[in-house]
């Protein structure tokens, strides 16, 4: 999902550098510059500062600009955030592109709809519908089980094909389900869809206040369920759906999304099939496209600089002190400022007087990030995988992981990147990295960078080698990349740029809102309380709408609000949710709830 394009965004980072004031001095403001260009008529709305370049700045930027204002975006590293990919420094060879790397696979189910929009409206030569034309969806998922037959699932929507299966791959679908069945007792199963019933016509109130501070293995009993329980129904679950432990998830973010993700696979309220991703590197697809619009309608961008603090008197932000690429700090002026930093790095730029004009940034101290990294591995073979995601849910690392080539259709992976001899990427996210694993004994924290890499294709080789059949060969790695946010490990400190929200238990109410008590701050990101409640790009981009919509009715302008769709609701259940409500108000259960 990410691929840096160093060479041009270099240039225009030195450029800056040199053109940009020295020192502490202020650099012109964007509406200085926008009075500057502006073509005879009403005067621009005003200046914005988009603190950071992620999904969450983008969207920020592209809604403001759409709407007039005058906008430039500060990113440290590059665009696209987390979400962006990156090229394998010195892996390409005869006039091929690089190898692409990113921080972890993206995928972008039919539950999302705002991020979708965004995508609908990125021009892409060739595409009636931008860069949204580029997702393709993937036929089939897989539960790979160490020592077991592997459960393969297709992922069916209206117009979906099935893939062509062999007698074999027959055999082992079979077997899988059988040995599902039978591993686990009818009576865990026929609980587990009771406590599903219990949440799906649970009232919101009893959502926020009980489910929200009960964890997910708790809400599920399955302490005192069989390991197949376990590992599927508790676990499995919430590494798929909010890449979090079932031991501390709030029950009402897994059950939220659990619920989404089953109205989709319905096809009920979906944007389009339940699991979709592009079809190639996201910066080629998506990130690089994204840049060029945003260009085209006039917001400029600061890349490699980074925000240090932002400055708060007289009730107002008053500047952001940014370091441009050479060391050198500046304080940048705008009317408006929309902070777009991850929570782990915003919350470090909020001095002590911004914290007591608005409570809500105390709180968000209260928000907790955990490591979740990708890496990948380059094949000189193609894997015969299952054609989507896999989940190892035995595995100690928690991988998850997905072969790319094949879904990057219009790409010829060893023509067009690398040397010529890697024919696929098999991307993999580590959500563990605290457990031991199975060939060091060690944590992934604790095992160098090497040790990571053999020590995931270990673990790997253990849930798809395990059944008679070699999916994975040694003699087929060429190489393999791990994110650079990634630093120290097998030190005593090791550190990651790049931590993931989670969402344990209570941590709901901590989130804040997109407008502050601070007239002309904002802020926007997947920590922001919107409908999603998961730390996802479909969040980060609705949050950023917010903002803007925020940024909108505080300067009572007339330009349209931006469209912010919440998760779909089922009417059928809401009858139901409205009898719980009554039932919540009395001190009594869910009616449908056993215990």
């Amino acid at each position: 999902m990410h691929r840096t394009g160093t060479t041009r965004r270099a240039f225009v980072a030195g450029a800056t550098a040199v053109t940009g004031a020295a020192g502490l001095g202020a650099l012109p403001t964007a509406s200085a510059r926008a009075a500057g260009r502006a073509a005879p008529g009403p005067a621009a709305p005003g200046s914005v500062a988009v603190l950071g370049g992620g999904v969450a700045g983008l969207t920020a930027a592209h809604e403001l600009a759409e709407r007039g204002f005058a906008v430039t975006v500060y990113e440290r590293r590059a665009l696209g955030g987390k979400a962006r990919s990156m090229d394998v420094p010195g892996s390409a060879r005869g006039g091929r592109r690089p190898l692409p790397a990113e921080h972890g696979f993206r995928f972008i189910p039919g539950i999302y709809h705002n991020l979708p929009d965004t995508m609908r409206r990125i021009p892409f030569p060739g595409n009636a519908r931008g860069v949204f034309d580029n997702l393709v969806a993937p036929g089939e998922m897989m539960f790979a089980r160490t020592g077991r037959e592997d459960l393969r699932m297709p992922i069916p929507w209206p117009g979906h094909r099935p893939e062509r299966l062999t007698l074999d791959e027959i055999r082992r679908a079979l077997t899988a389900l059988v040995e599902t069945a039978t591993g686990l007792p009818l009576h865990e199963g026929a609980y587990f869809v009771n406590r599903a019933l219990v949440f799906l016509t649970s009232c919101d109130e009893r959502r926020d206040e009980v489910w929200e501070h009960t964890p997910w293995w708790d809400f599920t009993r399955a302490a005192r369920m069989s390991e197949t329980y376990q590992r599927i129904l508790a676990i499995g679950v919430t590494r798929n759906i909010v890449a979090t432990k079932a031991e501390e998830a709030s029950t009402r973010t897994v059950g939220t999304l659990g619920e989404a993700f089953v109205f989709n696979a319905l096809g009920r309220g979906a944007d389009g099939p339940p699991d979709r991703i592009l079809n190639a590197p996201t910066n080629e697809a998506w990130i690089d496209p994204w840049e060029a619009h945003l260009r085209s309608l006039g917001v400029e961008f600061r890349i490699g600089w980074t925000l240090r603090e932002v400055r708060y008197g007289d009730g107002r932000v008053t500047g952001a002190v940014v370091e441009d690429p050479g060391g050198a700090r500046t304080t940048v002026t705008a009317d408006h400022y929309v902070c777009a930093l991850p929570v782990e790095h915003a919350r470090r730029t909020w001095g002590a007087a911004l914290r007591a004009a608005d409570p809500q940034l105390v709180r968000c101290d209260r928000l907790q990030t955990d490591w979740m990294t990708g890496i990948q591995f380059y094949l000189t073979e193609r894997p015969p995988m299952v054609h989507g995601h896999v989940n190892c849910i035995d595995s100690p690392w928690s991988l998850t992981a997905i072969a790319q080539a094949e879904h990057w259709r219009g790409r010829d992976f060893p023509a067009d990147y690398g040397d010529g001899t890697a024919v696929d990427c098999l991307s993999v996210d580590i959500s563990e990295w605290d457990k031991p694993g199975i060939l060091y004994g060690k944590t992934a924290k604790q095992c160098t960078r090497e040790q990571v890499a053999r020590e995931v294709w270990a673990q790997l080789k253990a849930a798809l080698n395990d059944t008679g059949r070699t999916v994975l060969k040694d003699g087929a790695l060429h190489s393999w990349f791990l994110d650079p946010g990634v630093d120290g490990l097998g030190t005593p400190n090791p550190t990651n740029e790049d931590e993931l929200l989670i969402h344990p238990v209570g941590t709901f109410h901590h989130r804040p809102s997109a407008a502050t008590a601070i007239p002309n701050f904002f802020l926007a990101g997947d920590y922001v309380s919107v409908g999603i409640d998961l730390a996802t790009m479909e969040g980060a981009n609705a949050a950023a709408r917010q903002a803007v919509n925020a940024l909108l009715d505080r300067t009572g302008s007339d330009a349209a609000r931006c469209a912010v769709k919440p998760l779909f609701r089922a009417p059928e259940i809401e009858a139901l949710k409205r009898h719980d409500r009554t039932r919540y108000r009395l001190g009594l259960r869910n009616a449908l709830d056993l215990g």
